[in-house]
């Protein structure tokens, strides 16, 4: 991505692409959550959903499943944790047939896909936000839903550059900035946006973007100008606490099938 200098008045982080029919308000309900997004930023919304109380469930494809899954274990358990996990052949029509019946019982949505992608998979976010009221369908994307970016593929580190993060840190050039904060910023911000919606009854299909939401906070707390910047001393990342493991792959498929009549 090309390192922009920040935007004076970026856009507002959360866009609604859609509007469904709204729903009583229901502030102590816990939606259930279908949890198709993998990586960082979709997978730590559903996470704390499930910590608000929701019951999430984990969508993987068998042939390809959640990258993550290869990458650090702790930190994947972190994102991960009191999920269910199920795993289905999306390249299978029975299967298709099954993850289509799991959206229909699903109250929220968290897909993380290119609309190519979903158009393969027959994810119509329309169709399933006009099914039934107060349903929330949450896109996170590198640049946003519309054209031209809606295909543009993006990653933490390069959707921050994007948005100018790279010009807050040194003066006269960009200089670049780690880790991928653009991915948490996202999850953070995506999964309030779900929650609010869901509580107050609103359909909506949300947009939100890793650069829009970086772009969104950079406006929001701008570094003085003339600021020195101090190279910090680079540290390991410490967690703390302990995280009970995340699901394996496919762990609750046969029960959670079993459980909505999907045969």
């Amino acid at each position: 991505a090309p390192a922009d200098p920040p935007h004076a008045a970026p856009e507002e982080w959360r866009r609604v692409a859609l509007r469904g029919a709204r729903a009583r308000p229901r502030s102590q309900a816990a939606p259930l959550v279908l949890d198709l997004s993998s990586l960082w930023a979709g997978p730590l919304a559903a996470r704390l959903l499930r910590l608000a109380g929701a019951r999430v469930i984990k969508l993987e494809s068998t042939r390809r499943p959640d990258g993550a899954r290869r990458g650090n274990a702790r930190f994947y358990d972190r994102l991960n944790a009191g999920k269910q996990s199920v795993a289905l052949d999306f390249a299978a029509h029975a299967d298709r047939a099954r993850l289509a019946q799991l959206l229909e019982r699903a109250d929220v949505v968290i897909e993380s896909e290119r609309p190519r992608a979903r158009a393969q998979l027959g994810l119509d976010a329309a169709r399933w936000l006009h099914a039934k009221p107060g349903r929330v369908w949450l896109s996170i994307t590198g640049y946003g839903r519309g054209q031209p970016h809606a295909d543009w593929v993006a990653f933490g580190d390069d959707a921050a550059a994007a948005a100018g993060l790279c010009w807050c840190v040194g003066p006269g050039a960009p200089l670049f900035v780690g880790d991928a904060i653009a991915d948490p910023l996202a999850g953070l911000h995506g999964a309030l946006a779900a929650l609010e919606c869901w509580r107050r009854g609103e359909g909506a299909l949300l947009d939100v973007s890793l650069r829009g939401v970086t772009a969104w906070a950079i406006a929001e707390a701008p570094l003085r100008s003339g600021t020195p910047v101090r190279a910090p001393v680079a540290e390991p990342p410490r967690l703390t606490g302990e995280t009970a493991p995340a699901a394996a792959l496919g762990a609750d498929s046969a029960a959670v099938l079993a459980e909505f009549g999907i045969a």
